[in-house]
């Protein structure tokens, strides 16, 4: 768990998994964030739920060339507002690869505290709290040393890493819904953070719920029929409105 001073805003946009990928021809996330630079999306702050690139790796330069287009548009628009933006499992070690402007916090700082109003919200991207063997796996996969070797041999297979993921992204259902969803986060989450509201990405579920008093928000994928969510304030309440580009 991470505390920050951060307040969440009214008009405040959360997306995530939007799985960029502009080779594919999935770059409309590109066109959204050059919508909220032109104000065409009304927005007081960008928060960035993570995989939001199919693949960005900090170590791994080559992630980024394709992507360049997307990341100068990410750091323009953190000039304008707030941009924040929570490593997930698709794009980790982000950091060298943006300005100071964008506020990036690792799994390591997930979820992270914040406050909106009168409410303790907790935010991350979903993987914070996965099995052992997939957390050992992420660790490791984030080691500078690991991602130096990655590079290697990425540079040596004609950039074999990404076309490994885009294999792997070409086959996942993005829109995929568990009928068990329900009774694994509360099973999960038998023991909740102190939040009076959690925002997750990560599974792309879309569904919302209360469990022990918090509101639990599992926030739909941008990669499926390209979604996003706006916080709104209603007096003492707070509501996550989902809304599509258009």
């Amino acid at each position: 768990m991470y505390r920050s001073d951060m307040e969440i805003r009214h008009g405040a946009i959360l997306v995530t998994d939007a799985h960029y990928n502009k080779p594919k021809g999935e770059d409309a996330f590109l066109a959204f964030v050059q919508k909220i630079q032109n104000k065409e999306i009304p927005a007081s702050q960008l928060f960035l739920f993570g995989d939001i690139f199919d693949a960005l790796f900090g170590g791994v330069p080559h992630t980024a060339v394709e992507n360049q287009e997307l990341i100068d548009a990410i750091d323009t628009l953190s000039k304008k507002i707030e941009v924040v933006y929570l490593e997930g499992n698709h794009d980790f070690r982000v950091k060298k690869f943006f300005s100071g402007n964008v506020e990036i916090f690792p799994i390591s700082k997930q979820p992270l505290y914040a406050q909106a109003g009168s409410k303790t919200v907790c935010l991350a991207h979903g993987d914070f709290d996965a099995p052992f063997g997939y957390r050992l796996y992420t660790s490791l996969i984030r080691n500078p040393f690991v991602l130096f070797f990655l590079n290697i041999y990425d540079s040596l297979t004609a950039h074999s890493i990404l076309r490994f993921v885009e294999k792997h992204m070409s086959v996942k259902e993005q829109c995929k819904k568990f009928t068990w969803f329900e009774s694994f986060i509360q099973k999960r989450f038998e023991k909740l953070p102190e939040c009076d509201i959690f925002i997750e990405g990560h599974f792309h579920q879309n569904v919302s719920f209360t469990l022990n008093g918090c509101k639990y928000i599992n926030l739909g994928a941008f990669a499926c029929n390209q979604r996003y969510f706006v916080v709104e304030f209603d007096k003492d309440e707070v509501s996550v409105v989902e809304k599509r580009l258009s």
